[in-house]
């Protein structure tokens, strides 16, 4: 009995981590959104939100998760951008450490400038657990969107995240840590 339990998980988990592997999200194109959000950490992600303010997808956006001591002209100048975007419609977040800091950074910003739509510009293997933490803390007068950026992760890299999405889903259903 036991071992068909096991039998019987295990099944679920593997059917449930190729979904995963197949549904991750792509970029997202055409929807404006009052605010992009970027999470720091992974390729092409700052690279792509800048490129959604150029092309006036979203009024502003807040790199969260940024190094302490980093300022707006140390991304200008990485990034290629003028430094006077940064000053109009970036804005850097540096109280975060991890996911479920960088929603609730987030949301006070969000809060503070009473937006309803966010677009979540983050890996497209880390959009489900990113948004799915957002979303949590916002609540549903804010719609989050994920926009995936493409990348190349590791297959244990693939696995990690999705134990950690269904743990802190787990987690969010019963209550703890919402």
């Amino acid at each position: 009995m036991i071992v068909r339990l096991l039998g019987v998980g295990v099944l679920v988990w593997a059917l449930g981590f190729a979904a995963f592997m197949l549904l991750l999200p792509p970029p997202l194109n055409g929807s404006t959104t009052d605010a992009i959000v970027v999470p720091t950490g992974g390729a092409g992600r700052i690279d792509r939100g800048l490129a959604l303010l150029r092309d006036r997808q979203a009024k502003r956006m807040l790199v969260t998760g940024v190094a302490p001591g980093v300022r707006p002209i140390d991304l200008a100048l990485e990034y290629r951008t003028s430094p006077s975007v940064f000053a109009c419609c970036v804005d850097l977040g540096a109280d975060a450490v991890d996911t479920r800091s960088n929603a609730e950074e987030t949301a006070r910003w969000v809060k503070t400038h009473d937006y309803r739509t966010v677009r979540l510009v983050t890996s497209d293997w880390h959009v489900p657990r990113a948004k799915m933490e957002l979303a949590a803390v916002l609540g549903p007068r804010v719609l989050v969107l994920g926009d995936g950026v493409p990348g190349t992760p590791r297959l244990g890299t693939l696995v990690n995240e999705y134990n950690k999405l269904i743990l802190r889903r787990i987690a969010l259903w019963i209550g703890f840590g919402a």
